[in-house]
């Protein structure tokens, strides 16, 4: 009897060391499979995408050839006008806003380990940029640390404070500068802007030009954002004093001044600079803005 006994409770024994790890397997939260190390959420510029026809453009370049253990998404929205166009570039750039934002949330919902990395160029960036300001300052969607990398190719807002990446660039995005900058995720976010590019080198002093870029910020105006938008315009009226005076803005906004604003802006156009940055050198050894983000990509993949 006491035989039988033991070998029952033997068999009980093994059949629950066998079974134990599937009990605990079962009810354990596991990631799904298919969550990547890395998730890169990347905002073409303006026209290289839209609903009806999403596109890639020009940081097909960077994403390009990356490990798998890498997913890149991009985001498709209007991605219509230009910075200084208030009306429509506002409304298109917040669409980009809003779909980058819910592309980071929804995969950090389901992938707790995954890591984030965001790129734009162009209104791409400006959409971009301020998205991981948003992030860096505590008021985004995911915690500063699980940002590996922030890429702004031309970005409309470019503080000369941030991390330019290439050869010193003077003035400042034609948008003016994202108050508060980009907090915790400073140390990982880099800029490239070429010399004479309009989106991101607004000459020093043309405050007409600022002006337009305050009012394409306030075009589709965010009532979260109030404060940064009065601290905004007042930084733009203490610097315009401190240069010379409100009359300094009458002498930028006169007929002649307008005439050669818009041929500044004609040349800029047919000057391809805009464009440029798949040649665009930005360190001794001939690494373009693409290739330079590309490098970092892998070595963000790795980390």
């Amino acid at each position: 009897m006491h035989s039988r006994w033991k070998s029952t409770i033997a068999s009980l024994a093994a059949l629950m060391t066998v079974a134990a790890p599937l009990c605990v397997g079962s009810t354990a939260a596991a990631a799904p499979p298919d969550c990547p190390g890395l998730y890169i959420v990347a905002v073409p510029g303006t026209w290289e995408t839209s609903d009806a026809d999403p596109g890639k453009g020009m940081l097909a370049g960077v994403t390009n050839n990356l490990p798998g253990s890498v997913r890149t998404d991009y985001v498709t929205y209007a991605a219509t006008a230009f910075p200084w166009e208030g009306d429509v570039y506002g409304r298109s750039k917040q669409e980009a806003v809003d779909r980058t934002r819910g592309m980071i949330s929804a995969m950090a919902k389901r992938c707790g380990a995954t890591r984030f990395a965001l790129l734009g160029y162009s209104q791409g960036a400006d959409a971009a940029g301020d998205v991981a300001a948003s992030i860096g300052t505590g008021l985004g969607i995911v915690p500063a640390d699980r940002v590996a990398l922030v890429g702004l190719i031309a970005d409309p807002r470019r503080a000369p404070t941030d991390h330019l990446i290439g050869p010193p660039v003077a003035g400042a995005g034609a948008s003016g500068p994202r108050v508060g900058g980009f907090g915790w995720v400073s140390p990982r976010t880099y800029t490239f802007c070429a010399a004479g590019d309009l989106y991101c080198a607004m000459p020093n002093g043309d405050f007409a030009g600022r002006i337009g870029g305050l009012l394409v910020q306030l075009s589709s105006p965010d009532p979260a954002k109030l404060g940064s938008y009065q601290q905004q315009v007042s930084t733009l009226i203490n610097d315009a004093l401190a240069a010379g005076g409100l009359g300094l803005l009458d002498n930028q906004i006169t007929t002649s001044e307008y005439n050669q604003r818009r041929k500044q802006i004609d040349d800029f156009l047919k000057s391809g600079i805009h464009q440029s940055y798949p040649r665009y050198a930005v360190d001794s050894g001939g690494g373009t803005a693409l290739t330079w983000l590309h490098q970092r990509l892998l070595e963000a993949a790795q980390g």
